[in-house]
């Protein structure tokens, strides 16, 4: 998937001689980088199952596995963008990829549920150094002419991250490799860490942005902690019966977010360096867009976590049986992407991702129907249209959304834009995992908290049962989404002169910022005039086509 940002910044610094075959070695560890982190991200809900039998987490510790890694995640993306401009993005590349290593260590060793969750913060905060980085490094590294082939290079292997995710944690998991269950789907980082390491200190370019912007910590702490006082009552709040502080905390969460706004507002007019561009939001499309983005993340988050305990605690399939039966989904998915992009959105459109909405919900729809149908009796063959027409919708929506949404973004605050929007896809993701709590754990019941061996034993139709339950807020949520895309352009307006690069939440703010927008104006005085009201008139960002 790809979004198309202004030629102008490849000005930002000067790219190596065409003859410089090392950039090819940087670049294989830039993208071994890339699938590290986007494996990691999808092949940890096909194991919490066996997580969960092995060290006894319950199952506000299983949202949390998965939630505290897309939280570190997203609040840390932004910012990690911005340190590798200012301190380095070799070292900063390094720094992370050292650390994500780390944590995976911790993760495969863990030997209680704090332990993983911690460590799954510490590998999330990590990969918000790491992957920022990777678009940046590849834009000085190489020349225009090159950066095509680069970046299609790039999109095939988040295809094949997307893909084998969940394949790879099947087959750790289920092959039981010296009987370590489950880890092995951490451990095998480390080798893959080790040698990035020592192949990106010999082969990796330094670089840093010439304007880079300020670090917002103060609002990065505004937002974790507003976030945190609606994500953590939300996942503990079933499991502590619903306390009143809870409650309470989800009642303040908008008042502390509240302040944040103010406070980047503030920063906005001081120096130009908030956390959050807020003057992108009064843009139409962007604000629709990152609604989009958002419902989208929370469904996905919602949708996969469900998919996954419904096949192996609710129709007790294995991991790898779980994990094959979601290749339909995949394909679907990747192949839709490529269609959309490329044929589908230059011609239709917006309605291309309408269309998209409405064949996800005809598949959670068949999906429901199934599960209430078939009960506990339930086979792949007849799941598989069901994943086939969500795959397909999905990919319909995750390729053109961003250029759909940043369409009308000034083209000085692409890369913000961005960055600000993938953040959201994850923040979305972590929302979903919380609500997982009143969407499908509610429904299971108090059983099972103790998360042994035999947690889960003859609890198959209650599992069942929520998976229905959930599939209802699904198809709410993607009705939303569809609703909510009537608020975007009907055609993304084009303007000669983009450059096409990938679409990812490793897109850093570095290549906006590099460089000045137009010869009397800089990326850093534009966000100043913006955040006054007085940007400059939007320009369009074309569409990939």
């Amino acid at each position: 998937m790809t979004t198309t940002v202004p030629a102008a910044p490849e000005a930002a610094a000067p790219a190596p001689a065409p003859a410089d075959r090392r950039r090819w070695i940087a670049l294989a560890v830039l993208l071994t980088a890339s699938f590290m982190d986007l494996v990691d991200a999808t092949i940890v809900n096909i194991a919490i199952p066996s997580i969960q039998r092995d060290i006894g987490a319950s199952f506000s510790a299983v949202q949390w596995v998965t939630a505290a890694y897309a939280l570190a995640f997203a609040l840390g993306l932004i910012t990690g963008g911005r340190l590798g401009d200012i301190y380095g993005r070799k070292r900063l590349f390094l720094l992370g990829m050292g650390g994500f290593t780390l944590a995976s260590a911790l993760c495969g060793i863990a030997a209680g549920p704090g332990m993983l969750i911690g460590a799954r913060v510490l590998q999330g905060a990590m990969a918000a150094l790491m992957v920022p980085q990777v678009l940046a490094i590849i834009h000085v590294s190489f020349p225009a002419g090159e950066r095509g082939k680069v970046f299609g290079m790039f999109g095939a292997v988040v295809g094949l991250g997307a893909v084998c995710g969940p394949l790879i944690g099947a087959l750790l998991t289920e092959g039981d490799l010296l009987g370590l269950e489950w880890r092995p789907i951490f451990l095998i980082n480390l080798p893959v860490g080790i040698a990035g390491i020592l192949l990106g200190r010999r082969f990796l370019t330094e670089s840093r942005a010439p304007r880079a912007l300020r670090v917002d910590l103060l609002g990065t702490a505004l937002a974790t902690v507003g976030l945190l006082m609606l994500l953590y009552p939300l996942t503990q709040g079933r499991e502590s019966g619903w306390p009143w502080w809870g409650f309470v905390s989800m009642a303040a969460s908008p008042l502390v977010l509240a302040v944040f706004v103010r406070y980047e507002r503030i920063k906005a007019r001081k120096d130009g360096s908030p956390l959050v561009e807020l003057s992108l939001f009064r843009v139409r499309t962007f604000a629709a867009g990152a609604g989009v983005q958002l419902t989208f993340g929370i469904v996905s988050g919602l949708f996969f976590l469900v998919w996954t305990l419904h096949m192996q605690l609710g129709l007790g399939w294995g991991p790898l049986h779980a994990g094959l039966t979601g290749v339909p989904f995949s394909l679907a998915c990747s192949a839709a992407a490529g269609i959309s992009v490329q044929k589908l959105v230059p011609r239709f459109g917006r309605a291309v991702l309408q269309a998209g909405a409405l064949i996800m919900l005809c598949g959670a729809l068949l999906y429901l129907w199934e599960a209430g149908r078939y009960g506990t009796a339930l086979q792949s063959w007849q799941m598989a249209p069901a994943m086939l027409l969500m795959g397909g919708g999905m990919g319909l929506i995750v390729a053109p959304i961003t250029d759909a949404a940043i369409s009308e973004v000034p083209a000085a605050h692409s890369g913000s834009a961005s960055g600000i929007f993938n953040t959201t896809g994850q923040l979305g993701m972590a929302l979903g995992l919380g609500l997982s709590s009143v969407a499908f754990f509610g429904v299971v019941g108090g059983t099972g908290e103790a998360g042994g061996a035999g947690a889960a034993a003859g609890l198959g139709p209650s599992f069942v049962d929520a998976t229905v339950h959930a599939l209802w807020w699904i198809s709410g949520g993607l009705l939303l989404i569809f609703g909510l895309l009537f608020l975007l352009p009907r055609r993304a307006p084009a303007v000669p002169g983009g450059t096409a690069v990938p679409e990812m939440s490793e897109m850093s703010e570095a290549p906006a910022q590099a460089a000045p927008a137009a010869p009397e104006r800089t990326a850093h005085a534009d966000a100043e005039a913006e955040a006054e009201g007085e940007g400059q008139r939007p320009v369009a960002v074309p569409a990939a086509g």
